[in-house]
């Protein structure tokens, strides 16, 4: 059996004994209940920081927060100190742990107050003791004048990325820039196995690119929104065809922002499912802890075991 074949069997063997046992995606870490709406959520190798975003409930205001890990408990949530006045989401901490990327819509500097296009942006550290910088913007060859969205970080440097530009099959797409000489080289569409004439989004990059996470939307195979898919490079340096992670991951609502945590073969993604129901109430508290419950539409983060 080729390598290829043996990874897609794999997965989908794993997939499968998986919905056998009826085994469903639970809630990440109980202080993200505290939010209505949180998403992104980016842990750092040994495992004593989580970055998220916590948005309104229109989601107009988002905002990057963080928790560290201090005698085995968390710490309160804190604003990240890069935050601006602006959109900030999406973070994503590089191996090392010192320089944390993320998308925002803030202006190229202070003197303008008026928010423009999604550009990837970073803020970086001495040590994981010390303050972070000032935002930082990524250059030219990643950001363009339309948006750029979710950064995601091989361990070589490469970095994968959603955007809308002169190289989209279609809408958004999913884009590759390498490093390479200190440098990023102009974006690369990932093709025909990964984007297509429709939406494609939020991809996370295994360490080593053996695999690519990501989101499609309302594709043929999906359950009704944007559901997360999963591609394998194949021994020829190429993206196979992605397929759909399964009902048992995905639901009918949107599912997006996937974080791999290989060390603990977790998969972290938001989630906006909802499994409120419309009946007779007997009481206001039933009726109040019924739309109150976790799946009710708001974007929540969600943890599932599954080895990739």
């Amino acid at each position: 059996m080729t390598r290829r074949l043996f990874l897609f069997s794999f997965i989908f063997s794993v997939l499968i004994s998986f919905s056998q046992e009826k085994i469903k995606p639970t809630t990440a870490y109980n202080f993200l209940s505290a939010y209505q709406n949180v998403r992104d959520i980016a842990i750092s190798k040994d495992e004593k920081e989580i970055y998220f975003t916590i948005q309104s409930s229109d989601e107009q205001v988002s905002k990057i927060a963080y928790v560290t890990k201090e005698k085995n408990k968390w710490s309160n949530v804190k604003l990240a100190s890069f935050s601006s006045a602006h959109r900030d989401i999406e973070p994503f901490l590089s191996s090392d742990g010192l320089r944390l990327y993320y998308a925002s819509n803030q202006p190229l500097n202070d003197s303008i107050s008026e928010s423009k296009d999604y550009d990837i942006w970073y803020a970086e550290r001495k040590n994981k003791k010390s303050d972070w910088s000032k935002p930082i913007r990524l250059g030219n060859n990643v950001n363009s004048d339309k948006d750029e969205f979710y950064p995601s970080i091989a361990d070589n440097g490469n970095l994968y990325f959603t955007s809308e530009n002169n190289q989209s099959l279609g809408k958004d797409d999913i884009f590759v820039c390498k490093w390479n000489n200190n440098s990023y080289s102009k974006p690369e569409n990932l093709g025909v196995t990964i984007n297509s004439d429709g939406y494609e989004f939020n991809a996370f990059i295994a360490p080593n690119e053996t695999f690519l996470i990501y989101t499609c939307y309302k594709r043929e195979d999906g359950f009704g929104s944007g559901d997360m898919y999963i591609s394998y490079r194949n021994e020829n340096n190429e993206w196979e065809k992605a397929k759909n992670l399964g009902n048992e991951i995905n639901s009918s609502m949107m599912d997006y922002c996937p974080f791999y945590d290989s060390k603990n073969k977790i998969l972290y993604f938001t989630s906006k499912r909802n499994t409120v129901t419309n009946k007779q109430f007997n009481s206001f508290d039933e009726f109040q802890k019924e739309i109150n419950k976790n799946e009710n539409g708001f974007s929540r983060i969600y943890k599932y075991n599954i080895s990739l």
